[in-house]
């Protein structure tokens, strides 16, 4: 096989990812029939074929290949990483990463006092569920990025991330304020069984993994809702028509019109975590921030939390 130009592989994962040709030849400023001459390079090059055309997807060694591509992306992301360490400035631009209720709650406080010490550093922010966030910070789009997983759905990172505990978060059951179980001090999941709940894939639990955790049958779909906007979740429930779960920290202060209980049997916890790419040099305005995330995120063991 001859030397593979990551130029080539580059132009693959772009085809792989936008899924066509032409959606590759625009990000790229190519023109398509550059790109399917890059690809057929890319093919004479390891004498094997390296993507179906119809649909568009990688055969095995397109698979291989996507590996290696992501490989020397990293490889440069931690290498541009460790250089602007060494430049150790205090000037530049940080961009961080954060699922929705970190980004709404524990990032803007973070990014004040941040400000206040690194007044020339500039933050921008993506809001992402994990996966994404692990392979932007990977391919060294994000510096540093804000994840979580709960203790019954591990989500390992992936190898070159050094991921770190930032706080152990409860899981809640979230009730109308009239809800029979509404005075209770602590809910199990199974009770709940034949409630009429609203699911958002993001936003709260998917019912199928409440079942198995319940390990009871009978969990109702009768009103879902698609998305990741706590806001909609909370509202249907305050208007008495579901119930939900959702992690302590998308609760706003000050509810009225639901209430939140600890779950029990099981109990149910999310992890809260930053990660960044594993290397041996990292600028100060990047260690810094992740240590003030961490520190904001520290009212989730008791200090300020939402009142349940």
């Amino acid at each position: 096989m001859q030397t593979v130009d990551p130029r080539l592989l580059a132009t693959l994962e772009a085809v792989v990812r936008t899924g066509s040709f032409a959606a590759a030849a625009s990000e790229l400023g190519y023109s398509s029939p550059a790109v399917s001459q890059q690809i057929a390079e890319l093919e004479r090059r390891v004498g094997l074929r390296v993507l179906e055309r119809r649909p568009v997807r990688p055969t095995q060694a397109g698979h291989i290949l996507l590996d290696a591509e992501q490989g020397v992306r990293t490889a440069l992301a931690t290498a541009a990483s460790e250089l602007h360490a060494v430049r150790a400035g205090t000037a530049g631009q940080i961009r961080l990463g954060a699922f929705a209720s970190a980004a709404g709650s524990i990032v803007p406080k973070a990014l004040a006092q941040l400000h206040a010490t690194y007044p020339d550093v500039q933050v921008t922010l993506s809001q992402l569920e994990p996966e994404a966030s692990y392979t932007r910070v990977r391919r060294g789009d994000l510096h540093l990025s804000v994840v979580y997983d709960y203790d019954f759905i591990p989500l390992p990172p992936p190898r070159t991330l050094r991921r770190t505990l930032m706080a152990r978060e409860p899981v809640v059951a979230v009730l109308p304020k009239d809800h029979p179980l509404a005075a209770s001090d602590t809910i199990e999941l199974a009770s709940l069984a034949s409630e009429a709940w609203i699911a958002a894939p993001e936003a709260a639990l998917r019912l199928e993994l409440l079942s198995q955790m319940a390990k009871t049958t009978g969990f109702s779909a009768r009103l879902r809702y698609e998305g990741d906007d706590f806001n909609t979740v909370l509202g249907f429930v305050a208007a008495g028509l579901c119930v939900a779960v959702l992690p302590r920290l998308a609760l706003p202060r000050g509810l009225t019109d639901v209430v939140a209980r600890p779950l029990t049997k099981p109990t149910l916890t999310r992890f809260l975590y930053t990660v960044r790419l594993e290397t041996r040099h990292t600028p100060h305005a990047i260690v810094a921030l992740e240590q003030i995330l961490a520190g904001e995120a520290d009212y989730l063991r008791g200090r300020g939390a939402p009142a349940l």
